[in-house]
């Protein structure tokens, strides 16, 4: 069997471990460039089936390698871990990866096999090519991409095509943090005056709990559960106003409550626009900070761009390359250090001059220690799974962890509602004692702001 290329040059059909594409057997999958530089570890997901990799991804990752971003580290990590499997054997007939499966290396050329409108340049259309070929001889192939025109386009011309599906929740069924729970008047009337209060069903360490009476909706009560998941306790920080700021929703309540308790290391926000996720998160750390000496600062971090890129190509310091960036946190530290904007900008300076905060790129996070810090990770939507590991696996000793974002507004474009590692992070902690969330549904920014939130 021999195929000819577009040049015209003749080439045998590549075998797969020495075995016939048209003898070929079990689930095969064909891997897109952006599937490797978003999980370093893709390669080690599939269990027993077989990867099928192009001269182009390792063309791409090659071109990647020098990146110091994220996706430079991550393509630096496959590139390793290709060449520590070449001592199973030649990559063209197959390597034995861990889970069982064999990875392939192509690299012939199969643009014929694209329709006459794709163009054959462009390394995507190669890699559908080499999926055309390979379904045409009778290979049970999906192809995985991050892409979604990609995914599209596959569709289109008849390759199966998914998203990577390691690493992504269902979003609709996401953990909330809290939960309604229908009782009898008496329970809550128990629970007000102190007495232990317990329920059956599955409830987490941490998570809140809205009581109200079967009998009258508006007798109600809010609790959290300790971390034996049955018992309800009352919260110990409702009527707190951290650096002078009230709750002004239930959702709040919970969101201080998380915020103020110590036990708790890492805590997760979840909301849309206006709900007051960075404001709550910033007062209580100023709180914590300034006026309690919890903690040593306050350190607040934003991803920089879209795929975790470098601030090094901006002009100046770092410090005046952060500045637009973080600007969104300097508003709403005006807001609380004077609420009435008059002499608000000398006394946020004072507060980054004398080193109460600290400002920091995410990509630089990496490598650090960061002891007895209340550090604030704002817009962490736009961050992987892996980045957000990176970020929390640096905390120190004593130190407190803030993940806030909206996974509706996600400008990665790799990334979505289900797959950001803020979400990730969400369904993987719940259950865990140290871990708290809440998310946020209702917008106080203002009518407008709400109104916007909901109509748009």
């Amino acid at each position: 069997m021999s195929l000819t290329s577009t040049e015209g040059a003749t080439m045998s059909a590549p075998t797969l471990n020495g075995v016939k594409l048209d003898s070929m057997t079990g689930r095969c999958f064909l891997l897109d460039t952006n599937v490797l530089l978003h999980d370093a570890n893709a390669l080690e997901v599939f269990d027993e089936h077989n990867i099928i990799l192009t001269v182009d991804v390792l063309e791409e990752l090659d071109h990647f390698k020098k990146d110091k971003s994220e996706l430079g580290r991550n393509a630096r990590h496959v590139i390793r871990k290709i060449d520590e499997l070449r001592s199973n054997g030649a990559l063209k007939d197959g390597v034995l990866l861990p889970g069982g499966g064999m990875l392939f290396v192509l690299v012939d050329n199969y643009v014929k096999y694209l329709p006459a409108g794709m163009d054959g340049s462009i390394p995507d259309n190669r890699i559908l090519a080499t999926g055309l070929y390979l379904i045409e001889n009778k290979i049970d192939l999906t192809f995985i991409t991050k892409d979604i025109n990609a995914r599209v386009k596959g569709d289109a011309l008849g390759l199966r095509s998914e998203d990577l599906k390691s690493q992504k929740i269902n979003f609709d069924e996401l953990y909330t943090g809290w939960a309604e729970i229908q009782c009898n008047p008496e329970i809550i009337e128990k629970f007000y005056q102190g007495e232990e209060v317990q329920f059956d069903g599955e409830y987490y360490p941490n998570q809140f709990a809205l009581l109200r009476d079967n009998n009258n909706p508006k007798h109600t009560a809010m609790g959290i559960f300790q971390s034996d998941s049955k018992t309800l306790e009352k919260l110990k920080h409702s009527e707190s106003h951290p650096w002078g700021l009230s709750a002004l929703n239930m959702e709040q309540h919970y969101a201080i409550e998380l915020l103020q308790r110590p036990d708790i290391e890492l805590v997760t926000m979840l909301g849309q626009a206006g709900t007051g996720k960075t404001l709550l998160a910033l007062a209580v750390g100023l709180q914590k900070v300034v006026e309690e000496k919890k903690f040593r600062r306050l350190m607040v971090s934003r991803p920089i761009m879209p795929l975790g890129k470098d601030i090094g190509y901006l002009p100046g310091t770092k410090e005046e390359k952060m500045e637009t960036w973080m600007e969104p946190i300097v508003d709403n530290l005006q807001f609380l250090v004077d609420p009435q904007l008059e002499q608000s900008s000398d006394k946020v300076n004072y507060l980054f001059d004398s080193g109460v905060i600290e400002v920091e790129a995410v990509t630089y996070i990496r490598g650090r220690s960061l002891p007895q810090l209340y550090i604030l990770i704002d817009e962490a939507q736009n961050l992987t799974p892996h980045e957000i590991k990176t970020v929390v696996s640096r905390a120190g000793k004593n130190s407190k962890v803030i993940l806030a974002g909206d996974a509706y507004q996600i400008d990665n474009p790799y990334l979505d509602a289900s797959s950001n590692g803020l979400t990730y992070v969400i369904d993987r902690f719940k259950g865990q004692p140290s871990f708290g969330h809440v998310t946020l549904a209702k917008s106080e920014r203002s009518e407008l702001a709400s109104l916007a939130a909901k109509l748009l």
